[in-house]
């Protein structure tokens, strides 16, 4: 069976790579992970000490909530995956971006225009329909800010798609990678659902609305975070080992499934609702089948890796993506059990869901994420990389995630089982109170890893790279494509 090739080589030659947006984007995008992290805590901390920094409108639980969320999907997440996407779309297609001058547009639009004033005016609060925040899952920033985003994504799609269709592919050096499948698919499909899930539900009352908001809390993560986290893992595994992905055929079979099926399974979360209980199973059997989509994905890329142990435990930013790959497989299969209405009727609306949204965002897509980035940034011209804080961040990260997970799914499970009970509401609040604390505990470490990822990027002596790719200079490019054995 032919295999994804290679996604670079140590020779031949690249266009120019904006190695200062590569940097602008990942130190943003670490600033905005510590900042978000924060507005986590202190959301933790509410849980138990709900006048924990006062009772004025601006610090209640929702507003600081909101900015947690948007911050991760946006401030964090996006710009990580701008960056990496700057050190990517050149080595995959065998030219620059579109534009140097509209990648600062693009860099000062997404971080000064869209998730610093809609972390402002979320803490705000006003009252016009333009400036006020929603109340809709993973789009809660105002609709000014809204429209920001969508001419984001639009100069994102313009900037990054452009070299796809101009590669040189006379000479067979720069097919269709799998990568460059999952940054079209990713940015083309975002630009579409974005829109829908923000606008759609305000403009369409009731169990319709809900369901258009359902549709898009999942597509944020199912065509916007997974795929360009599979970027990432489907780059990063080939160009560490210098093996070819195991099998193009699952690649593009894993990538049909996940655009095929994961807009389909966004009403699961309205599970015994008012919805047609035909759009409800419908949504039941694709979380199911997205499972097995999982389980190809992963088998492909665990493949890839089959006898590079040691080059997973020594190199940091490979070993973050591998876990990261470790936990899309666990956490997907938990969503697919957790869509099934017998574990739903358990489950609903107890922490078990916030656990299991933490493992997604943290220990899926950020794991990847920050491998990505650790993996870039050891590219650059005359940058600093430091190993030993890296792989502190990595275990801090874990450690903290996987107790974070553990307190949630536990708490979860008491919940449900005493509201099954009949049992006063409040008897749920206190019997799972200790929890919160121990989840606020596990959240130290977690900020620590990612605080600890500033020396490690920015400390130690230069990483691996020689001057390749800076404006105006060379860097290597795609080998010849490679066959499996």
């Amino acid at each position: 069976m032919k295999a994804e090739p290679l996604p670079a080589s140590a020779s031949g030659a690249l266009p120019r790579v904006d190695h200062d947006l590569v940097k602008a984007h990942g130190l943003a995008a670490l600033a905005m992970l510590v900042a978000s992290a924060l507005f986590g805590i202190a959301v933790s901390i509410k849980f138990v000490v709900p006048d924990f920094l006062g009772s004025t409108q601006s610090l209640t639980w929702g507003l600081l909530r909101f900015n947690h969320t948007q911050g991760i999907l946006f401030g964090w997440l996006g710009n990580a995956f701008l960056s990496f996407t700057y050190h990517v779309v050149p080595r995959l297609t065998g030219r620059p971006v579109a534009s140097r001058r509209l990648g600062w547009v693009l860099f000062l639009l997404w971080n000064l225009g869209m998730v610093l004033p809609g972390w402002i005016l979320v803490q705000a609060n006003l009252a016009s329909p333009w400036l006020a925040p929603k109340s809709l899952e993973w789009t809660e920033f105002p609709l000014l800010i809204n429209a920001v985003t969508e001419l984001a994504l639009l100069l994102a799609a313009l900037q990054f798609l452009g070299p796809f269709f101009r590669r040189d592919i006379a000479s067979g050096r720069y097919p269709l990678f799998i990568s460059a499948w999952y940054l079209i698919g990713g940015l083309v499909f975002t630009l579409l659902a974005f829109p829908t899930g923000s606008l759609a539900p305000l403009l369409v009352p009731g169990a319709i609305g809900a369901a258009f908001s359902g549709l898009w809390i999942h597509d944020s993560v199912g065509l916007y975070v997974t795929p360009l986290a599979l970027v990432i893992a489907y780059y990063v595994i080939p160009a560490s080992t210098r093996r070819p992905i195991h099998s193009h055929f699952l690649s593009i079979l894993g990538f049909w499934g996940l655009f095929f099926l994961y807009p389909l399974n966004g009403t699961h979360h309205y599970v015994y609702s008012a919805l047609p209980m035909d759009t409800q199973r419908a949504a039941i059997a694709a979380s199911f089948l997205l499972g097995v989509d999982v389980i190809i994905v992963v088998f492909n890329l665990f493949m890839s890796l089959r006898g590079c142990a040691r080059e997973v435990l020594r190199d940091v930013p490979l070993r973050f993506v591998w876990t990261g790959v470790v936990l899309y497989l666990v956490v997907s299969l938990q969503g697919s059990l957790q869509a099934s209405m017998t574990l739903q009727a358990q489950v609903h609306f107890t922490d078990w869901v916030i656990g299991h949204s933490h493992l997604a965002m943290i220990g899926f897509a950020s794991l990847i994420a920050v491998g990505g980035l650790g993996h870039a940034w050891q590219r650059l011209p005359a940058s600093r990389y430091h190993a030993g804080w890296m792989n502190a961040s990595f275990w801090l990260i874990l450690g903290g995630l996987l107790g974070m997970v553990g307190v949630l799914t536990a708490a979860g499970l008491i919940e449900g089982r005493l509201w099954q009970t009949g049992r006063p509401w409040m008897d749920s609040v206190d019997a799972v109170k200790t929890l919160w604390w121990l989840r606020t505990l596990t959240g130290l470490p977690l900020i620590a890893g990612f605080v600890a990822l500033f020396p490690a990027l920015l400390a130690g002596r230069p990483g691996l790279a020689a001057p390749l790719g800076t404006a105006g200079s060379r860097a290597p490019s795609m080998p010849p494509a490679a066959t499996a054995a």
